[in-house]
């Protein structure tokens, strides 16, 4: 057969393909099924050690051996994101309900990352054992073929709780993400026992069961009236605080603990906290903290900040609730893959999705079962009756010539071939009508069970047979039966594996912060040449000025209230606020103004820095080294952000000056070759800080602009060139852009 083109968009291929890829990732890893709330990388992992026998009664299993075995069967996808999946069910404080009992370095609760797969073992919980791996031999849940079509892997674990809500998930698929928060084991049982008792039960009325969430690592959540909305839509976001301890210690001082986190502050955003509490007190923020310390261990959190005598407690708790993440929100998306297609999901939604899955599992187990005890019965008839027949079936024995010809006697009464001891004995035989079964297992059956104790055995255990045949068909067919057999089973989990709740929920007030006024007050800012920064008080300066002016390369008299504009070569402006300036002794070494601003000493070099407030309502003059120049009016410059551009440079141009100026003056450039040319400054154009600005000086080739000078009728600055002084008032005024004066 010849082949076909197929002329088609290019553009529909694509669509095609980006929706299947898409929908693999959703459906195939991202996102977790609502049965049994699990993403299919926990799912394989889980059955995998369940198939390698790796149980919680049994020694621990390496866990690069469950990696191996999990990525060669059933999958493809990477190492990491197996043992990653692994570390993460064994992890108590990320998992409500850990599922995998890891032994050795899991990672820590601060961010520390697990040891390699090599050094870790691993066995399964009990609850995963008994909550949602067993009965997987009843056919309780569909298998399919896994990735090479060489293993069977089933499709859902057959979870008997709802671990969609206990575990909750987070996730990114494409275009969506899943956000669901752990709730209290005790809790999700009661409502779904509560469900199963009345469907006709709203979101509202089950959370008479479910409080709210039940976060690992405690908190408290403040916005218990949101709760309703977010269950009832699926989405919203849940405030949640860290709870926070007043402790006395000796001398009338005080410390703040903090025993509980909030969930999103989960790893290094507990090293994140304890450098804002630092920067608080850096940038004077507070005085009243003078030490934090994290004595978090193995038994819980605590973080301690120790404050001074007479420090408001209340007001510090309040700031850290404000200013770090001691309080934070967790976004929930209830977002799950439901017959095969993700859905946001309320609460009562989730919860009947469960119910409904629990009863198909328990109709497929107890057919299972019933088919089963149906055929125990077959048999137990069967031998029964062949015991008050046992001389006869003793006599076709013997006077039969092989296996065939008894069972086609005992099944079908055929008599032909076999000799009988009478012909009573053969029309009894012709009567016979025993089922293939219960052929079989009358061939099979060994003589002792002819002892009358066995009998009597054998009629207890087929009495016991007939009862459990109508215990099953009385669950198979009356729901309220059913129902008191997936409520008992609920409340043995609850019984056995339930804990008391971690978070509490409540209506907490809205934190009300204000931060204490800083004094304003005059201050004076210097820089010494190794770019070390600090202020001090402006007595303190005039007492050392004649040191302070030799030793510092930037001496500014400001407010400690201001904001100072970085001007660098490289066109850029940087805004440096004072309060972040250490404040302190006249011999006090600072620190780099690196550490205070956006300013890289190692990528550009500082020009100039100037008040906001001294250049708001003035121009400010730019110069480039390749001899353009333009006013700028300073208000520009009064930005919110920590790093502007402050002016347009051509290619391989460098800003040389930087300098507030008035129309009275006039500009002198002096170049590398020696020319200068003085103007009056009312010849420089007032333009906006993004142009480039005009051409100040005409000059050669490999000509630059080395320095700038002013002069404002006062003192006259000088040049020298060559050994040679000159005094710049002595200039010709000659006209912008023109070639100037080479002096010689």
């Amino acid at each position: 057969m010849e082949g076909q083109i197929i002329r088609t968009e290019y553009s529909d291929i694509m669509q095609k393909s980006y929706i299947d890829y898409a929908m693999s990732v959703i459906v195939s890893r991202a996102l977790p099924d609502v049965r049994d709330g699990l993403k299919p990388v926990q799912r394989r992992t889980l059955y995998d050690m369940y198939e390698l026998g790796i149980r919680y009664d049994r020694p621990y299993r390496k866990s690069a051996r469950i990696v191996g075995d999990t990525m060669g069967k059933y999958h493809p996808h990477g190492d990491s994101s197996i043992y990653g999946a692994l570390v993460v069910l064994a992890q108590d404080f990320k998992m409500g309900l850990p599922l995998v009992d890891g032994h050795g370095n899991f990672g820590s609760i601060e961010g520390d990352g697990a040891a390699a797969m090599r050094y870790t073992e691993a066995r399964l919980q009990k609850i995963t054992q008994d909550a949602f791996l067993s009965d997987m031999d009843k056919g309780v849940v569909e298998f399919g073929p896994n990735f090479d079509e060489n293993e069977k892997e089933p499709e859902v674990l057959p979870a008997r709780i709802p671990n969609l809500l206990v575990n909750g998930s987070e996730g990114i698929a494409v275009g969506m993400v899943t956000s669901i928060p752990s709730h209290n084991l005790g809790e999700v049982i009661d409502a779904v026992i509560a469900l199963i008792k009345d469907n006709s039960l709203t979101d509202e009325a089950l959370m008479q069961y479910v409080k709210g969430p039940d976060f690992p690592t405690g908190g408290i959540v403040v916005n218990q009236d949101e709760l309703l909305s977010i269950y009832q839509t699926g989405t919203g976001k849940i405030k949640i605080r860290g709870k926070v301890e007043v402790e006395e210690v000796k001398g009338g001082k005080e410390r703040i603990v903090i025993t509980q986190i909030p969930y999103p502050m989960l790893g290094a955003n507990i090293g994140k906290f304890l450098n804002d509490v630092a920067a608080l007190v850096e940038t004077k923020k507070t005085a009243d903290i003078v030490d934090i310390s994290n004595q978090s261990s193995k038994d819980g959190i605590r973080i301690v900040l120790e404050l001074k005598k007479g420090a408001d407690s209340q007001y510090l708790i309040n700031m850290l609730y404000k200013k770090t993440r001691l309080e934070d929100t967790f976004g929930v998306n209830m977002l799950a893959v439901c017959d095969g297609k993700p859905e946001i999901l309320s609460l009562k939604s989730i919860l009947e999705h469960h119910i409904d899955f629990q009863f198909e599992i328990a109709t497929k187990k107890y057919r299972t079962m019933l088919d089963k005890e149906l055929h125990k019965k077959e048999i137990q008839e069967g031998l029964i009756r062949a015991c008050d027949v046992i001389d006869l079936i003793i006599e076709i024995l013997r006077g039969s010539k092989n296996q065939k010809q008894v069972k086609e006697c005992l099944v079908h009464g055929v008599t032909e071939g076999i000799r009988f001891k009478s012909a009573s004995s053969k029309k009894m035989a012709a009567r016979l009508d025993f089922t293939e079964a219960q052929a079989d297992a009358i061939l099979e059956m060994r003589l002792y069970r002819l002892i009358g104790l066995e009998i009597d055995a054998l009629m207890k255990e087929h009495n016991q047979t007939l009862a459990n045949i109508e215990r099953y068909t009385d669950i198979l067919n009356h729901y309220s039966s059913m129902a008191k057999v997936i409520i008992k089973e609920l409340e043995g989990y609850k019984k056995e594996f339930a804990q008391p709740r971690k978070t509490a929920i409540e209506n907490a007030e809205e934190v009300i912060f204000e931060e204490k006024k800083v004094e304003e007050m005059p201050v004076a800012f210097l820089m010494d040449r190794f770019g070390y920064a600090r202020t001090i008080d402006e007595t303190v300066y005039e007492r050392n000025k004649e040191a302070a002016d030799a030793e510092n390369k930037v001496v500014l008299h400001c407010m400690n209230t201001d904001r100072l504009c970085v001007f660098t070569d490289s066109g850029k402006q940087h805004i440096l606020k004072l309060q972040d300036v250490p404040y302190g002794k006249f011999r006090d070494k600072g620190i780099p103004i690196d550490n205070l601003c956006n300013y890289d000493s190692k990528e550009e070099n500082f020009i100039n820095i100037m008040s906001v407030k001294e250049i708001t309502g003035k121009l400010i003059l730019f110069a480039t080294r390749q001899g353009m120049i333009k006013r700028v009016e300073g208000s520009e410059f009064d930005v919110a952000k920590r790093t502007i551009a402050a002016t347009k440079l051509l290619d391989g141009d460098k800003v040389v000056s930087v300098s507030v100026v008035t129309e009275e003056m006039h500009l002198i450039l002096h170049t590398e070759e020696g020319y200068l040319l003085r103007f009056p400054m009312t010849e420089v154009p007032v333009k906006k800080k993004a142009a480039v600005g005009v051409r100040g000086i005409k000059l050669s080739e490999h000509d630059k602009i080395v320095q700038i000078c002013f002069l404002d009728g006062g003192q006259v600055p000088e040049i020298e060139i060559k050994g040679k002084v000159i005094q710049t008032n002595r200039l010709r005024i000659g006209s912008r852009d023109t070639r100037g004066t080479k002096q010689k």
